[in-house]
């Protein structure tokens, strides 16, 4: 019935879909196996992508030829470019989307390519032979070989819901959990675990009272993820703010006798950053108020997302609550918001190709390995698509540093440091952020894609131009220069101190109030040099120029620490003959199998000096 697969992904979540479609583009067989066909790419929370460090994400996996970007521009009704008050390294686009459309697109973006095939079933097992992942056993009992399997569960491993004192099993709201793998695993020897996640209420948008809300309209002239030629937006949709008030506290109060939360009942660890609005009542009692986005789930839906009001507590007692909220006095509810406990399996039990220790050809993407995010399981199962479809064809693997990516980042924080509670991606958490800013991300990654063969030559084509046209710029600038009477009028005018003699305009444009518009503006000098070239390849022109002194500082961190990356553990190292190691890095050692001396350093409770005795025993 079935032929054998390159690669078998199981689960159609963000981080399956990506999977499923780079193996499929670079060449492999994929089947795609889901237990529900008309839930692929469902947007299980907020109908969002992008945000703070999880846009410049997105623009990552764009860059190396993922879909995510590609289909957020075309399924949004906002977008917004935020944190443009600071440096742009923190620049970080996010949009609003059409749920309903955004599931559309991936499922017609898989439909469209002829190498991914589809199974609506669940997989119970794992086939292994000689230590390798051959295959999955469905609960149909049928056998499907494979020379690789991707595991992208989501929340569906033993997943049970909780909605005040009552609790099922599911992966979500009416969907059923997914048992099995997680028992045969552990059988195994992984180790597994449990989290919590939660969800809002969601509400009739006919029923809500605007005029008592803040708008929170799109940018005037939108940008989008993709660095191909999706088309910006033409009309937006506005998202909405208000607040909760102690009235909204105090009748949350009263549901917490029954809240699984606080009852113990839910065992798993939820995510510090999103708290439930109960948690954040009770950590936070001193706040009188909290903020809540009112967020349309689509063009042509009146559902609306309560962002902020993520909560588990009676149904009753949510309902009384949501009343209380301006602007929320009629609302009415259409699903009550919910709590999810699942399995997942500490991360530091893989590689850095998402490839488990244990069994050889088998990948976790996404949140079996303690992730959360949209964004976040999307690159996982980008990464682990690729890296499965360079085991089949025996291809080198392929790996992203710190330096090079948010995902490398990413990847190299849950291998090396785990996870004890839904890991989230931030700016802090990436130490080059200034390289890795989200207007570079087609600089620093396409050519890495399109040497996979995911990332196709038009996309490369592409970037090396705006390289050609960022080079010239610079080179432009840095030979320009402008006189005092040319100039001084603007300087003036912006409140910044007047020139004395000829400048440069690339140290002019050193100046914090300075921006090469102005200069635009200004001078036809300025204008004419830039006539020529596209919008993109100014503003990266620019912040190069701003901001070459912090970027070259960087570079020379990278620099050194790629000395340690480049210093190669040999896979099966005894660190039992290493009699100098502390015991404890030698137990952290021989669990998470370090490649390289730079990783070993970043693993937890390892210290320096185990790092120098490493150093020493290995000859350097």
């Amino acid at each position: 019935m079935f032929q054998e697969y390159d690669v078998i992904v199981v689960g159609a979540g963000h981080a399956g879909c990506e999977a499923a479609a780079a193996a499929a583009t670079m060449g492999s067989s994929v089947l795609l196996i889901t237990m529900n066909m008309h839930t692929i790419a469902q947007m299980s929370c907020n109908p969002a992508m992008g945000g703070v460090a999880k846009g410049q994400i997105v623009r990552e996996i764009d860059a190396l030829g993922g879909q995510s970007g590609i289909i957020s521009d075309k399924t949004m009704i906002q977008f917004r470019m935020l944190n443009l008050s600071k440096g742009p390294a923190m620049w970080s686009p996010r949009c609003q989307s059409d749920r309903v459309l955004f599931a559309q697109e991936w499922r017609n973006t898989l439909e469209n390519n002829p190498n991914v095939d589809f199974w609506q079933d669940t997989a119970k097992e794992i086939l292994i032979k000689d230590g390798k992942a051959c295959g999955v056993k469905t609960s149909l009992g049928i056998e499907i070989k494979s020379k690789s399997v991707v595991l992208t569960n989501g929340t569906f491993l033993n997943g049970l819901i909780h909605i005040g004192e009552k609790n099922f099993g599911g992966g979500r709201t009416g969907e059923k959990a997914a048992t099995g793998i997680t028992e045969q695993l552990v059988t195994l020897g992984f180790e597994a675990g449990r989290m919590k996640t939660g969800t809002p209420p969601r509400v009739d948008g006919r029923s809500l009272d605007y005029s008592k809300m803040e708008e929170q309209p799109g940018d005037e002239n939108p940008a989008k993820f993709s660095y191909t030629d999706t088309k910006p937006l033409a009309k937006q949709r506005s998202c909405w703010i208000t607040y909760t008030n102690s009235e909204v506290h105090e009748i949350l109060r009263t549901g917490f006798e029954k809240s699984p939360m606080f009852s113990g009942r839910i065992k798993g660890i939820g995510p510090r950053y999103c708290p439930s609005v109960e948690d954040k009542i009770n950590r936070f009692a001193d706040k009188d108020r909290h903020q809540i986005f009112v967020e349309p789930e689509g063009w042509d839906t009146v559902e609306v997302y309560v962002n902020g009001f993520s909560t588990s507590l009676p149904e009753d007692v949510q309902y009384a609550a949501l009343r209380k909220i301006p602007g929320f006095e009629n609302a009415k509810m259409f699903r009550p918001g919910y709590a999810i406990e699942y399995d997942y399996f500490p991360p530091t039990q893989l590689k850095s190709t998402l490839e488990t220790h244990l069994v050889k050809n088998l990948f976790f993407a996404g949140q079996i390995n303690g992730t959360t995010g949209y964004e976040e399981a999307a690159c996982q199962g980008l990464m682990a698509g690729i890296n499965a479809h360079q085991n089949v064809y025996e291809l080198d693997p392929f790996v992203l540093k710190r330096s090079e990516a948010y995902i490398g980042v990413l990847i190299d924080d849950l291998i090396n440091k785990g996870t004890e509670e839904p890991y989230r991606m931030f700016t802090s958490r990436a130490e080059y952020r200034t390289l890795l800013r989200q207007d570079n991300a087609d600089m620093r990654l396409t050519e890495k894609g399109y040497k996979l063969g995911l990332a196709g030559p038009e996309r490369v084509e592409a970037v090396r131009k705006k390289k050609a046209e960022v080079e010239a710029i610079i080179a432009a600038f840095s030979g320009t220069k402008l006189t005092p009477e040319e100039i001084n009028p603007t300087l003036e005018a912006i409140g910044t101190a007047l020139l004395r003699e000829k400048i440069s305009l690339s140290q002019l444009l050193k100046r914090p109030q300075i921006t090469i518009d102005q200069l635009k503006e200004a001078s036809p000098v300025v204008a004419g040099l830039l006539e020529e070239y596209g919008q993109d390849s100014i503003q990266q022109a620019e912040i190069n120029l701003k901001y070459d002194s912090y970027i070259e500082k960087e570079i020379l961190l990278v620099e050194k620490m790629n000395k340690l990356e480049n210093l190669n553990i040999v896979e099966n190292f005894n660190y039992d003959v290493v009699t100098s190691l502390s015991f404890e890095g030698r137990e952290k050692l021989k669990r998470t199998r370090p490649a390289t001396i730079g990783q070993a350093s970043r693993i937890s409770g390892v210290s320096p000096s185990d790092i120098s005795v490493l150093m020493l025993f290995i000859g350097r």
